[in-house]
């Protein structure tokens, strides 16, 4: 039946209340200002949503919550706060910095994020200003580092010294710096800068007023080098070499990771090579995506906010036409490039200039000391008497670069003297093991991560073990819960919280990084996880073909002999 011509127009949907909030925010300034002001240990709710794009989150402590209830005690409220470093790179000044902040303002540790930025936990509201204030003050900026607005900016963590990698960091400050938002409400809230005009008259062309309808992340890698995992981000953009020579720069779109369980018209999704822009045109193809994003977004849910779903509702053939529209011209399609790698960074490695990196694993990025491993006070003292440059990995582990032969012996002792844990120490499957923090600060865990990690893995290696796979190079990827911090649904496994003590298992990703893993089982107890996947590396170990992967093997053989292999009915993805 068609439709009458008559009948008035469908209403627009109604926005979401964080439109409403960013609408008269001012350009991001709120009542932020008057809020960390006032007496108190918590903020408003429009404080709360405005914080994000200053770069913190408001959390409390859940493992204290409930009995604090009980008791009729408000909650520990404390926040996250983040930095943004582009492509993960900081100085050894810049190292020394954020390691003080741990311990005047946080809770003692500094972790590595899983997009190559630096967060600390457990600041108090009353220490906010004056920690983002010293962040600052080592130049770099905790700005934009959360939001609805441009991300950290990823790039390929390999400090390698040729032209290749040169220009890959350097795209990935350029894009940082061009694409943060051109408010001052940072500067004034956070350092006192005066205001030099009505808040009104802030220009925002790439934004506007009420910036973009939910985070938006960019990588940049090149085919030999795909640890940031390009294809999960909104805009993954892969620049295509001859030898030395840039030809362009493949603009892949509508990847991310965030998912409602409950919600099945979310999900996770691989970006889309859509066209290619020329080696002078980056940050004018940048432009055009962000643009189309901000124009086509979902603005009143904010679960199916995301550019992936924009291309998924819309199409790829019109994505194309809008994106051309919004660049200016007919763009040329993606250019043909090498398959995806995923090199290993960890160990000793030559830069090309006749100096080493040394990558050293950090567990889910946490720096910090214990009984055994004083890992933070190594780092420390390493970088007050070494001076050495590091980038941090999109595997939340760190690069200490710029190596001379004749100080590998002596950083090595060094190290060891502190009962710092090696790349060769460990097996395969820990090393690539990733975990989000979860429980106790995250608000939208469902189920632990980061604090299950260790025993997780160790009921890994025991089945790898038995089965002849220990030296297996093997992803597993863990989150408290769907939102997909870790990148659960790239790679060989994905290990998701589903209710306090259980998770989602997902197989058949591959480890380079260009394929999504599907749900094999649902709410599986935390102890229950390496067995049940148990029957499938037996399987595995027999059946594979040669040079094939785990995540390739379950690819192949699919769900239903998978499932019939554990002896579990499919899930419903």
């Amino acid at each position: 039946m068609s439709a009458d011509p008559t009948a008035a127009p469908a209403a627009p949907p109604k926005l979401s209340a964080v439109e409403g909030v960013k609408e008269q925010s001012r350009f991001l300034r709120g009542g932020i200002a008057a809020d960390l002001a006032t007496p108190g240990i918590s903020v408003t709710e429009e404080s709360y949503n405005l914080l994000k794009f200053h770069g913190s989150y408001e959390q409390y402590d859940r493992d204290t919550a409930t009995a604090r209830k009980k008791q009729g005690l408000e909650k520990e409220y404390q926040f996250m706060v983040r930095a943004r470093i582009p492509g993960g790179r900081i100085t050894a000044e810049q190292y020394l910095a954020l390691d003080a902040i741990a311990d005047k303002y946080a809770n003692g540790s500094v972790r590595i994020t899983t997009r190559q930025g630096i967060q600390f936990h457990g600041v108090l509201k009353g220490n906010l200003k004056a920690t983002i204030a010293d962040i600052n003050h080592s130049m770099l900026t905790t700005m934009s580092a959360c939001g609805d607005v441009v991300r950290n900016v990823m790039t390929t963590p390999a400090p390698i010294r040729d032209a290749v990698h040169a220009r890959l960091e350097a795209d990935a400050r350029f894009l940082s710096t061009r694409l943060l938002p051109k408010s001052r409400a940072y500067y004034e809230i956070f350092l006192d800068e005066e205001s030099q005009a009505p808040a009104e008259s802030v220009d925002e062309p790439l934004y506007g007023a009420t910036y973009l309808p939910r985070k938006f992340k960019i990588g940049l890698a090149a085919p030999e080098d795909n640890t940031v995992d390009i294809l999960t981000h909104d805009l993954g953009i892969l620049a295509v070499f001859e030898g030395d020579h840039l030809v362009g720069y493949n603009l892949n779109l509508g990847g991310g990771h965030g998912l409602t369980h409950t919600k099945p018209g979310t999900y996770a999704r691989m970006g889309s090579p859509i066209a290619s822009v020329g080696p002078g045109e980056l940050l004018q193809g940048a432009e055009a995506v962000i643009r189309l994003y901000r124009d086509h977004g979902n603005r009143a849910d904010r679960k199916r906010a995301r550019l992936k779903y924009v291309l998924d509702d819309m199409g790829l053939d019109w994505t194309r036409t809008e994106l051309e529209r919004q660049f200016g011209r007919v763009l040329a399609d993606p250019l043909p490039h090498a398959p995806f790698q995923m090199p290993d960074h960890l160990g000793w490695h030559e830069q090309g200039d006749g100096r080493f990196w040394l990558g050293l694993p950090v567990a889910s990025g946490r720096i910090q000391d214990g009984p055994a491993v004083r890992l933070r006070t190594a780092l420390r003292t390493l970088f007050e008497n070494w001076a050495k440059p590091a980038v941090l990995t999109p595997q939340q582990d760190i690069l200490i670069a710029d190596i001379a032969p004749g100080e590998r012996d002596e950083i090595t002792a060094h190290l060891r003297s502190h009962g710092v844990v090696f790349a060769e120490d460990l097996t395969q499957v820990r090393r690539w093991a990733l975990a989000c923090p979860a429980l106790p600060t995250c608000g939208l865990a469902l189920s632990e991560a980061e604090r299950i990690r260790e025993p997780v893995v160790d009921a890994f290696e025991a089945v790898l073990r038995r089965h002849g796979l220990i030296d297996e190079r093997l992803s597993i990827r863990m989150t408290g819960c769907p939102n997909g911090c870790a990148r659960p649904y790239a790679g060989d496994i994905g290990i998701v919280g589903r209710t306090p003590g259980t998770f989602a298992l997902f197989v058949g990703g591959d480890f380079e990084g260009t394929r999504l893993n599907a749900k094999l089982a649902e709410k599986v107890p935390e102890a229950a996880i390496a067995t049940t996947l148990e029957p499938i590396f037996a399987a595995f170990a027999q059946e594979r073909l040669p040079g094939e992967g785990f995540g390739d093997y379950c690819h192949r053989q699919g769900l239903e002999r998978l499932t019939a292999l554990i002896g579990r009915e499919a899930e419903a993805a």
